[in-house]
């Protein structure tokens, strides 16, 4: 077999070992809870990141390191199937994990409704958002009731702002999740971003498949320009201050628009970059909506 050169990235090799100890080849559905199984293992517990999606457990980042595996020629290009080339072989099979080795045996031979099932019953919060729950799970009364339970408590008509600064598109989703976001509202002014999963087309298909309705409106944002060269607090309060008075003034429509939203129940999730509200404008934006609705006590800053 001939050698490879293994991808630059610990997790991707491992995901390789994970593939070959589980035999080279297995659907994408399959392997996809195995591989969180395998995640919810303590040593492996940060490899992949996980979101209830809509047949459970998902990692949005596996799917795109799957797609840097084809271009490397690692993998095969296969939409429905995980499957190794004879180079990724050489990959998975170079260094053999001890950890890999262990969960193959355990739960290598799971497939189908009996592994979602056993993923659905250790694990009930992801399956929150599963459109085959009650057929995975059938007339287990008992693991059907600790998804339930697991389903977060959203409150109507509230309003809720998020960075994504530091945080994968996994982490993002479930702090939203779990905040009981239903729409997230996204305030930058050019909604592209070198970080995975946080473009507009991405970002937008990640929310729809979590059960939260994704809306851009640019007319919000600051442009790059003008963020340029902020270093102290008082550039940040200069700038808000600014926006405050020039901008927002001209968005009348827009600002309304989102306090219909918290008035006909939504729980709005106002997202730009950065992780300190204070020095994001979207702080600005959600004490306007806040003032203007007339219903809102607070803004929880996620």
């Amino acid at each position: 077999m001939d050698k490879a050169n293994p991808p630059n990235s610990p997790r991707q090799r491992k995901l390789l070992g994970l593939l070959g100890e589980l035999g080279g080849s297995i659907s994408h559905f399959d392997f996809q809870k195995l591989l969180f199984l395998y995640c919810q293992e303590p040593e492996t517990s940060r490899l992949y990141e996980f979101v209830p999606y809509k047949f459970g457990a998902f990692s949005f980042t596996s799917y795109a390191d799957k797609r840097k595996l084809i271009e490397e020629g690692l993998l095969a290009k296969e939409d429905d199937v995980w499957q190794l080339t004879v180079k990724g072989a050489a990959v998975a099979f170079g260094e053999r994990d001890v950890s890999v080795k262990r969960f193959a045996n355990l739960y290598g031979d799971l497939r189908g409704t009996p592994l979602v099932a056993e993923a659905y019953r250790r694990y009930p919060y992801y399956a929150i958002r599963s459109e085959i729950v009650a057929d995975v799970l059938g007339d287990d009364e008992e693991a059907r009731l600790s998804v339930e339970n697991a389903q977060p408590r959203s409150s109507p008509g509230t309003l809720l702002s998020i960075g994504y600064e530091g945080h994968s598109l996994e982490a993002y989703l479930n702090r939203l999740i779990k905040a009981g976001a239903t729409l997230l509202c996204d305030v930058r002014h050019s909604a592209l971003s070198r970080k995975y999963g946080f473009t507009k087309s991405t970002l937008s298909n990640a929310c729809e498949g979590v059960g939260i309705r994704y809306e851009h409106r640019p007319q919000l944002g600051i442009s790059i320009d003008r963020r340029r060269n902020l270093e102290t607090s008082a550039d940040y309060l200069r700038l808000f201050a600014e926006y405050k008075v020039r901008d927002l003034p001209r968005e009348k429509e827009t600002i309304a628009e989102a306090v219909e939203w918290v008035r006909l129940g939504e729980s709005v999730a106002l997202t730009c970059y950065e992780r300190d509200s204070k020095k994001c404008h979207r702080r600005t934006v959600a004490l306007t909506i806040k003032y203007q609705s007339g219903i809102l006590s607070s803004v929880n800053h996620l």
